[in-house]
């Protein structure tokens, strides 16, 4: 188990390469989000994923939600519709993921489903730019509650993983908002640090943004 500086900018380009090869081998890195610290691996490689699932101790049944760096990498893993495009993209990045139809074959998806991301993290999606999408499942054993301290985060698991990138202490509070895109609203699936349901108008962020 490596561990590496993941504090400042510069920290990127330090831990980009060893990243890239433990994702690209299959391997598993502790990453930090805009509140808690996930386990990160290639959502298309089903032996990562496996080993995922075997260090929280979570059920082969539950599917592992995904970050991405921008929207080329979400649209390359799921449908998102029309519909929602719009809000999505005044919202993100945000601790807000959003189930949706997968593009083919995703390992890390269930019922061909996928719970994506652009996580409010500057240094994480500047990660994700060069090593691809990675899981982001909280790291933490499965059941016990989500660790925002780097050595608790390790304790917490059911072995270790092959890159740790440490990022301190980070703040914690509501664990991500879950969406499921399956209606023309969009339903809450979990409530949590970010809102949904409050008003939304498209015309109005239409002629703002433009």
């Amino acid at each position: 188990m490596k561990r590496l500086q993941f504090h400042v900018p510069e920290d990127v380009k330090t831990c980009l390469e060893t990243a890239a090869e433990v994702v690209a081998s299959g391997g598993v890195v502790l990453i930090p989000t805009e509140s808690f610290y996930g386990l990160g691996a290639d959502p298309r490689n089903a032996a990562a994923v496996d080993r995922v699932l075997e260090l929280k101790g979570r059920p082969d049944d539950l599917g592992l939600p995904v970050v991405c760096c921008d929207w080329d990498q979400i649209d390359g893993l799921v449908e998102i519709p029309d519909g929602h495009r719009v809000k999505l993209s005044r919202i993100w990045p945000a601790a807000l993921s959003a189930v949706a139809p997968c593009r083919g074959s995703v390992p890390a998806a269930r019922d061909q489903t996928l719970a994506v991301r652009i996580p409010d993290h500057d240094r994480l999606r500047a990660l994700l730019y060069r090593v691809g999408p990675l899981t982001a499942t909280s790291a933490n054993g499965h059941g016990r509650p989500a660790e925002a301290h780097v050595d608790h985060a390790v304790s917490s698991l059911h072995g270790a993983p092959d890159l740790i990138l440490d990022a301190g202490e980070l703040p914690g509070g509501r664990v991500s908002t879950m969406v499921d895109l399956g209606s023309e609203d969009g339903h809450v699936i979990r409530a949590g640090a970010v809102g949904w349901d409050q008003p939304f108008d498209l015309e109005e962020w239409v002629i703002s943004e433009h």
